[in-house]
């Protein structure tokens, strides 16, 4: 199976940004031959801290994404977090994602499925990946098609405080339960809530995150990226440097 990738900045920060990562993903989908994933959230609901940016909201992010697409031809991928938000994000983007810490939310899954999209479901970091044929089936019963794709996501499991782990084993099992399984490779590497009021992240095992998950059989790679990650408004720690990125493919697909 042809290995999928998604990249995208972790918030919408500005029009600006969004032109500058589009631009550069459309230059490596044509250096080399692939069709990279449009990712951005309009709103980061699960911030550490009250005071952390979130993002523009649905009605002018979602505005945002869909100039996107119009002006680069790329696919959308973004997050939602309640199931009212499932069909106008269902209207713009091409996959819809349900976040970690939500992927038992069954009205959460249900909306999602009922738009049609692609469902992209992340792996809790309390969850085993044997236990996510339940969301999946969550959706599967739900889906208006039985074509309509769904999608699982590794990310890492909780590792005591402030720490994540990823157990790779966890690719082939959901790999039984879906063909579709991808490496978040950059959320793998955040230290949660050890920041000072935000997550925390070492974005120099971003690379190695990838390449073990190749070896596991991941069939697609989730990258954040950023032109200057240490200035990005959330995640930035463990958000890939933009340039960085196309060497970093060229790898996964060798």
């Amino acid at each position: 199976m042809k290995p999928i990738f998604i990249a995208g900045p972790c918030v919408i920060e500005s029009s600006e940004l969004l032109d500058v990562v589009a631009q550069k993903l459309v230059e490596i989908n044509k250096a080399l031959g692939i069709d990279i994933i449009f990712k951005a959230s309009f709103d980061k609901a699960n911030r550490t801290s009250i005071k952390s940016f979130r993002g523009p909201g649905m009605e002018r992010g979602l505005q945002m994404l869909a100039d996107v697409k119009e002006k680069y031809g790329l696919r959308l991928l973004t997050d939602i977090h309640e199931s009212c938000q499932a069909a106008p994000v269902g209207e713009v983007v091409d996959v819809i994602q349900i976040p970690a810490f939500l992927c038992r939310q069954t009205d959460l899954l249900v909306a999602a499925a009922k738009t049609g999209k692609t469902v992209n479901i992340k792996k809790a970091q309390f969850l085993s990946g044997a236990d996510m044929k339940y969301p999946v089936q969550k959706v599967l019963d739900t889906a208006k098609a039985n074509t309509q794709e769904v999608w699982l996501t590794e990310r890492g499991n909780s590792f005591g405080y402030n720490n994540l782990v990823v157990d790779f084993r966890n690719i082939p099992d959901m790999l039984e339960i879906v063909p579709r399984v991808i490496m978040d490779c950059t959320h793998s590497v955040q230290r949660p809530g050890c920041g000072n009021g935000c997550t925390a992240g070492d974005r120099r095992f971003v690379p190695a995150m990838a390449m073990a998950a190749k070896a596991f059989g991941a069939t697609g790679y989730f990258f954040e990226v950023h032109p200057d990650p240490d200035k990005g408004l959330s995640d930035g720690p463990n958000m890939l440097k933009l340039d960085d990125l196309q060497s970093l493919i060229e790898k996964l697909i060798a």
